[in-house]
């Protein structure tokens, strides 16, 4: 495939994965295939991807600035089990085959958007009201070790991060859905980051790829939250259950 038109299917799509990570995550299902799909092997293809991405992730974070303002205190808790876990599953990666993996893939992804999307209900079914659980020890512990499951997952390969991220946070965030994204965006950047590192230091990206994806992913990483704004948190959360089931399908039905 000439490397024109290579470029312009990896920018477009970079373009809408980014809008996608931005508001629920699941655009690794998007850029992972079109990379495929112009001949880059699987392993090469994941970590050029995860490189590509992360660009998007910190343009989302920017754009989320003022719904991160409440959830500081909850990132510095959830930072070092996402930074951690990253670097597990980035070793993992490169050590291992993705055949096992891929095999729990859609099972982790529809439990997660099935927790999600009944997470209010799960909620008063407990009788926890989210400033409650916020403040609860074991609850923000259990979710600091969700994360670190998370991170290695994420590490590892990434689709439906968001979902997973979410479904953990839903549980101890006391705000809407924006302030979660934003704090699901920073943790997501960091594993992704810490990631990215170990597999520039074994030389296990595509740089020309990964450059023309990354520039694609920024735009749409950086329109994605407002995107989100316009619609409401419905909207917003009716799409999060949209997409995670979709992967989570696909996923299921390619094993």
């Amino acid at each position: 495939m000439p490397f024109a038109l290579k470029a312009l299917i990896l920018f477009v799509v970079g373009i809408v994965a980014g809008v996608v990570n931005s508001v629920a995550g699941g655009g690794t299902l998007l850029s992972f295939p079109t990379l495929i799909f112009t001949g880059v092997p699987a392993i090469i293809a994941n970590a050029t991807n995860t490189i590509a991405l992360q660009a998007g992730t910190i343009a989302s974070f920017v754009s989320y600035r003022r719904e991160f303002a409440s959830q500081k205190k909850l990132a510095w808790l959830l930072a070092p089990p996402s930074l951690i876990g990253g670097l597990v599953g980035a070793v993992l990666l490169l050590n291992t085959s993705e055949a096992y993996f891929r095999h729990i893939i859609p099972y982790l992804i529809l439990f997660a958007t099935v927790l999600f999307t009944f997470q209010p209900f799960v909620s008063r079914l407990l009788q926890l009201e989210a400033q409650a659980a916020a403040k609860s020890k074991h609850a923000r512990m259990a979710t600091a070790f969700f994360v670190f499951c998370v991170g290695i997952y994420g590490g590892y390969f990434g689709a439906g991060i968001g979902i997973l991220m979410l479904a953990a946070l839903g549980l101890i965030v006391h705000g809407d859905i924006h302030e979660m994204n934003s704090l699901k965006v920073l943790l997501s950047s960091l594993m992704n980051g810490i990631a990215a590192i170990y597999f520039i230091a074994n030389g296990s990206v595509l740089w020309p790829d990964a450059i023309v994806l990354a520039a694609g992913a920024l735009g749409g990483g950086y329109t994605g939250p407002i995107l989100a704004r316009r619609v409401g948190p419905k909207a917003v959360r009716a799409f999060v259950t949209f997409v995670g089931f979709a992967i989570g399908l696909y996923f299921l039905v390619q094993r």
